[in-house]
């Protein structure tokens, strides 16, 4: 259970919900849009890099790999070009069915988008992970652009580095953009890339909208991200999170939701002695939904036991997790 403070939050700091979207304006001569996935190994800085570029945090990140799970849209609408970026699962060798559907859904991704956004870490150098996934992509007929992430974190001696990313892109033609997504140095030139990749199209989405995906979900990865922070390798991928009711009072929203976990030992890791962890974490977790929806509010947080909940496809279903239609 948790209490609030009066901290006054920006009003541009709400997302719209979908009642209030407004009319789809018709896009000028010359407007280009698309879709672009953006895929990689895990903990390479996919997230971070969507949340910069549209200028908003919608995806959670956390030093702990593999943080992304559902195919989140990024919307970045500028005078010229309308992006919808799609945040993918890392792309990694699964040892669960939860990895299984998160892998393949990556997969479908590449497969249902206009050009395909390959992240890797460029302060080291290319990987048996990187070349798995340049197998993925020869597979396919997407466009491909090869972003270096992490130009800031490069020795200064980077030239080994860089030949082997370019050893990857140059028998495919893929063009090749170094950026950081913490810092944001370069990534203007990478948006710039992208708008260039695209061809003109409509605005899919109004104009002002960040995401697609409703503010129910959002605060579910909020939650999820705190406990990744927290407990990192404690409680690392055996937790759900499920929103399980909202209700919205004129000062005050109360949040109520459950976190699922596989193990009893699990679960008093989260609670913790006194239950100390579950109120931190809860109140790590409202000041961030507090920024989310510009008001006050109170969370309540429930801890479950869900066991083995990663390798039924019936429960990964019901917590949210299935395969994605492409």
């Amino acid at each position: 259970m948790e209490d609030d403070d009066n901290t006054d939050l920006p009003l541009d700091s709400q997302l719209p919900e979908i009642s209030e979207w407004q009319t789809i304006p018709q896009a000028p001569e010359g407007f280009k849009s698309g879709f672009i996935a953006i895929i990689g190994r895990p903990n390479v800085g996919k997230s971070t890099l969507m949340n910069c570029l549209v200028g908003q945090k919608i995806a959670i990140t956390s030093p702990v790999a593999q943080t992304t799970r559902n195919r989140l849209r990024g919307i970045l609408t500028t005078p010229e070009a309308q992006i919808i970026f799609v945040d993918t699962p890392g792309i990694h060798k699964p040892h669960h069915q939860l990895g299984k559907v998160l892998v393949q859904n990556a997969r479908i991704a590449i497969d249902s988008v206009d050009v395909v956004l390959f992240v890797v870490d460029g302060s080291v150098e290319a990987g048996g992970g990187d070349r798995f996934i340049v197998d993925i992509l020869e597979r396919t007929k997407t466009p491909v652009i090869l972003g270096l992430n992490k130009s800031d974190q490069q020795p200064a001696d980077s030239q080994r580095i860089n030949n082997s990313y370019s050893q990857l892109a140059e028998p495919h033609n893929w063009e090749i953009v170094k950026f950081s997504a913490l810092t944001g140095d370069g990534t203007d030139a990478l948006q710039q890339t992208l708008i260039n990749s695209l061809e003109p199209g409509p605005y899919y989405y109004p104009p002002d909208l960040v995401t697609d995906q409703p503010e129910r979900f959002i605060i579910g990865e909020l939650i999820r991200e705190q406990i990744l922070l927290l407990t990192r390798e404690e409680v690392p991928h055996s937790v759900a999170v499920i929103i399980e009711m909202i209700e919205e009072q004129p000062n005050l929203t109360r949040v109520f939701a459950s976190i699922n976990v596989e193990r009893d030992s699990q679960k008093g890791i989260l609670i913790g002695k006194s239950g100390i962890m579950l109120k931190t974490l809860g109140s790590a977790a409202r000041e961030q939904i507090q920024k989310l929806i510009a008001g006050k509010v109170y969370l309540e947080l429930f801890v479950k036991v869900e066991p083995k909940w990663r390798q039924s496809r019936l429960r990964l279903a019901e917590l949210g997790y299935k395969v994605e239609k492409d």
